[in-house]
């Protein structure tokens, strides 16, 4: 899958995204990167420590979050995507589920758009990726946690995404997809998610996980985000014994190391 300017091997060796949040509200790191020149170092510390891409977030979406206008979130992206890719050479996705800031974000130079509504939110968000060539993460989501079938109902609306993408005319090897963990599923459901994470190969399509510092690790292990770690790093070794393409983490040093290790292991 090709990312920018790089090509990206992701059925078979597992990358590292890095969490850039620019906002004041994030869950676990709101306020600390939503300066320029604190931003422009943390981007700069994860790829020393082995990101391969930068994932940049203007509007948290945890739990309960506060929407905030398609200016303001803009306004806090923009000029990051630009000094980013004007200073370094990494592709930039951008986390967003509308269309005008999928736009406007392209435009400054990102690479791919990562949609944690899977084009579902914004009617015109899969024509603008389209029309831009760029890459796309469409995740998994939905407004209540009922399932018939928990993975299959899971496999059959990340399909729904993909038939958005297509119908559009974004090409099937610029689409990656991401079960959702922390999004439209119970605590239960999220393990579940994880544990059948293989299952959701079969679609054909690369996996993006995001796992790092969410609800089902701390209600896991009773910790506070800060301690929540180990528990990530767990999922990512998972994730790379099933042969996921990408995690997204906050710590990328550390789940770095986890991938080697595990990588090792796997190729003895």
């Amino acid at each position: 899958m090709k990312i920018g300017n790089r090509e990206y091997n992701l059925f078979s060796k597992t990358y590292i995204m890095g969490i850039l949040n620019v906002t004041p509200d994030s869950f676990s790191d709101g306020g600390k990167w939503n300066h320029m020149d604190t931003a422009l170092k943390h981007a700069e510390e994860m790829m020393l420590h082995g990101a391969a891409i930068i994932d940049i977030g203007g509007e948290s979406t945890r739990p309960g979050y506060q929407k905030i206008s398609e200016e303001e979130e803009e306004e806090r992206i923009i000029p990051v995507i630009s000094a980013i890719k004007q200073r370094f050479d990494i592709p930039v996705s951008v986390d967003t589920y509308k269309a005008g800031v999928a736009k406007q974000a392209l435009i400054a130079g990102a690479d791919m758009i990562n949609d944690i509504w899977g084009l579902k939110a914004d009617p015109d968000m899969a024509r603008v990726i389209a029309r831009s060539g760029a890459a796309c993460c469409l995740m998994h989501n939905r407004d209540n946690t009922i399932y018939v079938d928990f993975v299959e109902d899971v496999k059959r609306e990340l399909m729904e995404s993909v038939s958005i993408a297509l119908e559009a005319g974004i090409p099937k090897d610029k689409i990656m997809l991401d079960p959702g963990v922390g999004f439209g599923k119970t605590y239960g459901q999220n393990l579940k998610a994880l544990k059948h994470v293989e299952d959701f190969k079969e679609l054909g399509y690369p996996l993006l996980i995001g796992t790092s510092r969410k609800s089902v690790i701390g209600n896991t292990l009773d910790l506070p985000v800060t301690e929540r770690e180990e528990g990530t790093i767990a999922t990512t070794v998972l994730a790379v014994k099933a042969g996921v393409g990408m995690v997204r983490v906050h710590n990328v040093e550390a789940n770095r190391r986890a991938i080697r290790m595990t990588r090792a292991i796997l190729n003895a």
